[in-house]
């Protein structure tokens, strides 16, 4: 049975409809698209379209993933995704995943040039072998992606099979500690990315009709190693236009196998190749198409709203302990101090006596250091102290005998949800009265 009556049947183009010819490239693409012959769009992509967010692939020389894991002292660079060996080790996996994790990564063009074919609604299907979920950060709506080989958007417990809360996982995994289980208390919690070994999701299944209908095949950024990714291009019908965007040619088999990039097998040339990066190729296509401007307009615009939501979600386990300027300033959200009972130093007195310092005492009393206290029992540390003994509780540093070890106990303070803005004005109003009587 050939390759395009694996499924149902179903119409494609014709090669008199394509027209190609030895010469075809880029622009005989667009030509489809623009004519409507191509509504049925299918795109497979790999790593490679997301190296430019910053995202290693899995085999280039030098950069590629596998070349860069020898500190985890792997029997060999695919054990740290084998199932078998995350099982008995599952560190090096949890900590790879704190670098590939997908809140810190932004789509990349060649993400928004899908979008952008789904929002032309000539997009059938995205299958991708890509964890990062950037197509649908990028704006695709789920139903459209299939993710091969899974995501870090679930999690499931090996043991159970509960699925775990996505927030508590990526606080689990950026705290160091492996993911256990809070149902049955046994079992590791792994994200739901196919592992070697491991079965393919259903949807990867369900969805491979698709192939039968698609009149245009699009694949980027893979090198088409990996089974059975690899061999859906050979799923579309004899007769379907395929175009790979990649900075080598892959995938040449025999006949009836494969690509036929030259014309080999064939009297006309249905396969064609772009050599160079996904997204320098999809911005000449882009541009062929007349897209370009709307391309970049849906890149530029995407990046200012998740760089936006990204600052709003900005975990605080990321601030510096000596950051105090941001910790004061997430104190003052915290407590809540009005507009005209707070000041310009961080946790404040009134205005004509503040000082540099981080917490307001009279500016005669004020020191070098960054540091508001008296300036005889001033210490060296970066610690916010109101002068010689008096100190409110709540922001968390004791009197006269502070250390730097304290710095910790007023991080932990800053962030308490039951801090009472009325104790702190109490304590503020009782310095100022002390540095009054002094003056």
């Amino acid at each position: 049975m050939s390759k395009q009556n694996l499924f149902s049947s179903g119409k494609s183009l014709t090669y008199e409809d394509i027209g190609y010819k030895k010469e075809s490239g880029l622009k005989t693409i667009a030509e489809l698209i623009k004519s409507g012959k191509a509504k049925n769009i299918v795109f497979m992509a790999g790593a490679g379209i997301s190296t430019a967010a910053g995202i290693p692939d899995f085999r280039s020389p030098g950069t590629g993933l596998y070349d860069n894991l020898s500190k985890y002292n792997l029997p060999r660079p695919e054990s740290i995704f084998e199932i078998q060996y995350f099982k008995k080790n599952p560190e090096p996996f949890f900590e790879l995943a704190r670098e590939l994790y997908p809140s810190k990564f932004l789509p990349t063009l060649t993400h928004y040039f899908i979008k952008l074919l789904h929002d032309k609604e000539v997009l059938l299907r995205c299958f991708t072998q890509n964890i990062d979920t950037l197509e649908q950060i990028a704006g695709l709506p789920e139903e459209v992606v299939v993710e091969a080989h899974g995501s870090f958007s679930k999690s499931q417990c090996l043991k159970c099979k509960k699925i775990a809360d996505p927030k508590w996982m990526k606080e689990t995994i950026f705290s160091g500690v492996i993911p256990k289980c809070v149902g049955c208390n046994k079992g590791i919690v792994k994200p739901c990315i196919t592992f070697f070994g491991e079965s393919l999701p259903e949807k990867f299944f369900l969805h491979m009709p698709d192939f039968n209908n698609c009149d245009l095949l699009i694949v980027a950024g893979t090198s088409l190693q990996v089974q059975p990714f690899a061999l859906l291009i050979d799923y579309v019908s004899s007769d379907t236009p395929r175009l790979l965007i990649n900075r080598e040619k892959v995938a040449c088999y025999t006949p009836g196998m494969g690509f036929d990039f030259d014309g080999s097998f064939s009297s006309v040339r249905r396969d064609i190749f772009y050599g160079g990066s996904c997204d320098d190729g999809v911005l000449e296509l882009a541009e062929l198409l007349g897209w370009k401007d709307e391309l970049q307009k849906l890149h530029k615009e995407g990046h200012e709203k998740l760089k936006k939501q990204q600052d709003e979600e900005l975990p605080k386990e990321e601030l510096e302990v000596n950051d105090i300027d941001t910790l004061a300033e997430e104190f003052v959200k915290k407590v809540g101090i009005s507009e005209e009972k707070s000041v310009p130093n961080k946790v404040g007195v009134s205005e004509e006596k503040s000082i540099p310092g981080k917490v307001g005492v009279s500016e005669e009393k004020s020191i070098p250091e960054k540091v508001g206290i008296s300036e005889e029992k001033s210490i060296p540390d970066k610690v916010a102290v109101s002068e010689e003994k008096s100190t409110p509780e709540k922001v968390g540093i004791s009197e006269e005998k502070s250390t730097p070890d304290k710095v910790d106990e007023a991080k932990e303070n800053v962030n308490k949800e039951d801090t009472k803005v009325d104790k702190l004005e109490k304590g503020i109003l009782e310095n100022k009265s002390k540095e009054e009587t002094k003056l």
